[in-house]
């Protein structure tokens, strides 16, 4: 049996109030658990521990990460999450350390994971419409969204974790299209679990 740990990084807003976000953890949840993989939920709004957060990571063979995009990367509740859990992790539980050595301080950086068997997935939301990235006349200059989470794809390849393909819901506040969203999630699960 495989294990997902399911990361739901929404940061309520008066103007987001993270159902979206929530629904799509909802329907993770009921179709992995479905396929038969047992699954584990941690949100921002929650207490957590760090201890039994480095545990959930160890255990995971998947993790998913559901987050809104907000000022172009992850709110600020998930990188608090990823300051004390990722940080308590560099002792083994995640990494040793930043993976150099003394003998060579110049080689291995970023290289010393202990989570080669785990693979990940961002699920993003985002206000943006996705005409605005891959085209150079708009906003983001061509650039993708897994070149604009390029820092969160460093953060979990530092502890050695495999990227399944990212999945995007966009103009989700002005042109929201949820039950189309919901269907491409559906299949977006069913091809890479």
């Amino acid at each position: 049996m495989k294990n997902v740990l399911i990361i739901n990084a929404h940061q309520y807003y008066p103007f987001s109030e993270g159902k979206l976000n929530a629904a799509l953890v909802d329907k993770a949840i009921t179709q992995l658990e479905g396929k038969g993989y047992q699954t584990r939920v941690v949100t921002m709004e929650q207490e957590f521990d760090v201890e039994k957060e480095l545990e959930n990571h160890q255990w995971a063979d998947f993790i998913l990460l559901q987050t809104p995009i907000n000022w172009m990367g992850v709110p600020w509740s998930f990188k608090k999450y990823m300051d004390e859990i990722y940080t308590a992790g560099m002792g083994g539980a995640l990494c040793n350390g930043d993976g150099r050595h003394e003998s060579n301080p110049k080689a291995n950086y970023g290289r010393g994971g202990t989570l080669s068997d785990t693979k990940y997935m961002m699920s993003l939301t985002f206000n943006a419409p996705a005409e605005s990235f891959d085209n150079t006349s708009e906003f983001f200059d061509g650039k993708s969204i897994d070149d604009l989470l390029f820092p969160m794809h460093m953060n979990f390849k530092f502890f050695g974790m495999t990227p399944m393909p990212t999945f995007a819901c966009f103009d989700v506040m002005k042109n929201a299209d949820v039950e189309s969203d919901f269907t491409r999630f559906e299949n977006h699960l069913n091809s890479h679990f």
